[in-house]
């Protein structure tokens, strides 16, 4: 079966993996906090994410990182409706992603400026909500494990079994959409949401087996931190370590490369196709 994806008239084939790229509208983001706020900033962004190649943008308007504040409802709509704004004014094609965990934000963004990604770091967690909305809006979702919130997610995270339960939520959450008769699913194994070092590497040593899920999959590892703690060097320092694990992530089946650096994640995906076509 054809893997895609339909945002409002546009359709994303994922014969091949595409890129989304990251816009943070925050100031407290772990990597580019502060960076985009004005107009200028945002458009420059915007731009500089479509001519390096991205098939969809993300945009984020209240930190997830670990210990991160969250900003009230109403600032986050602000926030969001004022980096979309500019989007569809500029790059009306561009799909859109709205990187948010709040059902109301998710209705109030698609009655003002059409329809959007919804991107869940909680998996429908943190507002008991989203699944009705997203079934009843019918927009695209991604579906994400996390273990607790932002908050505290990353306090010592534990589990028996790091692949088996993130698949078992997974797979129980898809559940509960298609009980909505909602199917517009992507997947994402949410690494740094709740794991420690070891848990990401297993799941990215093992994430074939999250493809029998059934949906495409989306990886996010961009400059995060089982990276640079790893390795004992800066997110600044990330962008190496980050396209080394996008490409394992694209060898092991990967639709979708959420990340920072756009142009680096499009060589990586060009080298990928030119090796499986040859």
């Amino acid at each position: 079966m054809e893997k895609f994806i339909e945002v409002g008239d546009e359709r994303i084939t994922l014969r091949a993996p595409v890129v989304m790229g990251i816009l943070n509208v925050t100031d407290d983001s772990f990597y580019d906090g502060g960076k985009y706020i004005s107009e200028t900033q945002v458009i420059e962004r915007v731009n500089e994410i479509v001519r390096q190649g991205a098939a969809i943008i993300d945009v984020g308007a209240c930190s997830t990182r670990p210990g991160a504040v969250v900003v009230s409802e109403e600032e986050e709509i602000a926030r969001l409706s004022f980096a979309v704004e500019l989007i569809r004014k500029y790059h009306p094609r561009l799909p859109v992603s709205i990187d948010t965990f709040r059902a109301n934000v998710v209705r109030e963004i698609c009655r003002c400026l059409g329809e959007v990604i919804v991107n869940d770091i909680s998996g429908g967690t943190m507002d008991e909500r989203m699944f009705e909305t997203v079934a009843a809006l019918n927009t695209p979702y991604i579906l994400t494990h996390i273990q607790g919130t932002p908050r505290e997610m990353q306090q010592n995270p534990c589990y028996r079994d790091v692949e088996q339960e993130v698949y078992d939520f997974l797979d129980e959450r898809i559940r509960c959409l298609h009980g909505m008769g909602f199917h517009r699913i992507i997947v994402d194994q949410g690494f740094g949401f709740g794991k420690n070092i070891a848990h990401n590497y297993r799941l990215l040593d093992r994430m074939e087996r999250f493809l029998d899920l059934g949906y495409p999959l989306l990886v996010g590892v961009s400059r995060k931190a089982m990276i640079w703690k790893l390795l004992d060097i800066t997110p600044r320092e990330a962008l190496n370590g980050t396209t080394v694990l996008n490409t394992i992530a694209l060898l092991k089946g990967a639709d979708i490369l959420r990340v920072h650096d756009v142009k680096e994640a499009v060589e990586a995906v060009k080298i990928y196709r030119t090796m499986k076509e040859s």
